[in-house]
């Protein structure tokens, strides 16, 4: 066996309606027109339309423990790639302080610039581009260079 692609990400939430406002009205993702008479999922494609999913939403309430804070086992954060240039990323980074989304951090990472954002459970999102000219493939290596500060 091996693996093509990564086909979809499914995140538990508090609040299905608070996350599916902020991931199709601040992130822009296609919510789908899926029937849920319990209104306790919401499911999205990206406006590529590569597949016919790649997040899925289930409402688990407020009492549901939170996403723990430091050092853990688990997802850290998933990457969504939002252009090809550091324009189309100060963009994304002006909209998300716009919608009062938390801004945690930015990174060049050589191969990609990248900036670290919550969504409203506290699940830990790259948004990022990848770098013009630098080609990953030729030099591997590269994935793991040093990260630096970013300069948008």
């Amino acid at each position: 066996m091996r693996v093509l692609e990564l086909g979809h990400v499914v995140l538990y939430v508090h609040n299905v309606e608070r996350s599916t406002s902020f991931y199709r009205d601040v992130l822009g993702w296609n919510q789908l027109p899926i029937s849920d008479p319990a209104g306790r999922i919401a499911v999205f494609s990206a406006p590529s339309g590569r597949t016919h999913h790649e997040l899925l939403l289930i409402e688990v309430g407020e009492d549901a423990a939170k996403v723990p804070e430091g050092r853990r086992v688990g997802m850290y954060h998933f990457g969504l790639k939002v252009g090809d240039s550091d324009d189309e990323l100060r963009e994304a980074r002006d909209a998300i302080q716009n919608a009062g989304a938390t801004l945690l951090g930015s990174s060049d990472h050589t191969v990609t610039h990248s900036l670290y954002i919550a969504d409203p459970d506290g699940n830990e999102i790259e948004l990022y581009v990848d770098v013009p000219g630098v080609d990953w493939r030729d030099d591997p290596t590269l994935i793991a260079a040093p990260v630096k500060p970013l300069q948008l």
